[in-house]
């Protein structure tokens, strides 16, 4: 994910050394051009570092962390956690509901005389990919990066965002140290 312009076209901001933190939260969506994904198990938080040009800094997701409503501290996680979440809200399964029919032509209202589970929906394998891939390009760098550099941070969280009074984004790295009150 391509950093913005400047640590001021994030809602919140702060220093750690040289190095400017930014960041945004977007709660349970990961953003893109063509319609956020969605995840129940995480929030995001789109973060961007800003130094001197060219400068070179080790960057770690584990350097950040996440504290709602003033409880303890989430650590940030690896983007293929959150892959086995991922819902694009765009994609609707398949009707199961037409294919079932009475075989005795009998009105039972609507139900069948089976009562097991009905099968369970599948995500094409395609769509499935493609998620994966985004996600991966758009998830924060590890290693040694030059700045600015950005991406998200997944923190897992599986409360409603409407009960977030309070967020606060640690960053603890090799530029130092800093906190961020973000929006929720």
């Amino acid at each position: 994910m391509p950093p913005r312009s400047s640590p001021a076209d994030y809602p919140a901001h702060a220093q750690a050394g040289k190095v400017t933190i930014a960041a945004e939260f977007t709660g349970h969506s990961v953003p893109r051009a063509e319609g956020s994904f969605s995840t129940d198990a995480y929030v995001v938080v789109e973060a961007g570092l800003f130094g001197a040009s060219g400068e070179h800094l080790q960057l770690s997701t584990g350097d950040f962390s996440l504290r709602i409503n003033g409880k303890k501290p989430l650590p940030s996680e690896p983007y293929g956690l959150v892959l086995s979440s991922l819902k694009d809200p765009q994609w609707v399964p398949p009707d199961q509901g037409a294919s079932k029919k009475s075989k005795t032509g009998i009105n039972t209202g609507g139900q069948s005389g089976d009562s097991g589970p009905p099968p369970p929906v599948h995500v094409p394998v395609e769509l499935q990919r493609a998620m994966a891939q985004y996600v991966q390009k758009s998830s924060f760098p590890d290693g040694d990066r030059v700045l600015p550099e950005a991406g998200l941070l997944f923190f897992p969280y599986r409360g409603s965002t409407k009960k977030i009074h309070s967020l606060e984004l640690t960053y603890s790295g090799p530029a130092g140290q800093t906190s961020l009150e973000l929006q929720p």
